[in-house]
């Protein structure tokens, strides 16, 4: 209804070319809702023992190495409150794990399209005219990613979520009783959560600034070409 009112306006419309192929739109949207999903799931789980360690082992008569200023959903874990939460830690470990292999094998799909379609090479990796012209290249551009935006997806495809994925499944023991040189190389267990925890705070770090800069850049169109793959442009629309 909101395009046809515009269609009548007397704004013009046009399009200014093909923003993102149907892989990239697809697997963004995966990644997004299981995200959301990891990271509602992931508060509970922290809640139940919101004390972190470095090493193999770590519990409540071991000192923390830091400790989140919250009440636990567990009364057996000292926090400075007088009172425990609500424990929601068994649905919260089912979604979190669920919602963990389904952006595994969504990010798998789309690391091997950036190569095979050399979207990596065209849209991600810094060219030569960038490093030229910053930081004036760094300006928001309609078709392609400026340096900063190229620097940030690719710390995120290729770093964060595949140190979240490695410090995930080094703190599951069914896993690790196979691999055991997924913690091993971490230095421990409690070592793998707590890197685990700032991996997420930096990719929900990147999060808030990407929404932010999506909604600089004009939140509806942009948001748009993310689900049409098409950047339309209305005049006067954000």
């Amino acid at each position: 209804m909101a395009d046809a009112a515009r269609a009548h306006s007397g704004f013009p419309r046009h399009t200014v070319g093909q923003r993102h192929s149907a892989v990239v739109r697809v697997t963004h949207w995966i990644a997004a809702f299981c995200f959301f999903a990891l990271v509602i799931s992931g508060t509970n789980i922290v809640i139940s023992h919101p004390r972190f360690y470095w090493g193999e082992t770590g519990n409540v008569l071991t000192p923390p190495l830091f400790q989140l200023p919250i009440p636990a959903s567990r009364a057996s874990v000292p926090t400075g409150y007088s009172f425990s939460l609500p424990d929601q830690n068994g649905w919260s470990r089912s979604l979190h794990f669920q919602s963990a292999w389904v952006i595994v094998f969504t990010g798998l799909v789309y690391a091997g399209y950036s190569l095979a379609s050399r979207h990596l090479a065209v849209n991600l990796l810094p060219n030569r005219s960038d490093l030229l012209r910053w930081p004036a290249s760094m300006v928001t551009n309609a078709e392609t990613y400026n340096p900063v935006q190229r620097l940030a997806y690719l710390i995120v495809v290729f770093i964060l979520l595949p140190l979240m994925i490695w410090t995930g499944l080094a703190m599951s023991p069914a896993v690790v009783s196979v691999f055991p040189g997924l913690v091993t190389l971490l230095g421990g267990h409690q070592t793998a959560r707590t890197i685990h925890l700032f991996t997420t705070l930096g990719l929900f770090g990147f999060l808030v600034v990407h929404v932010f800069m999506v909604y600089r850049a004009g939140f509806v169109r942009r948001t748009r070409a993310m689900v049409t793959g098409e950047l339309a442009e209305v005049e006067g629309e954000r």
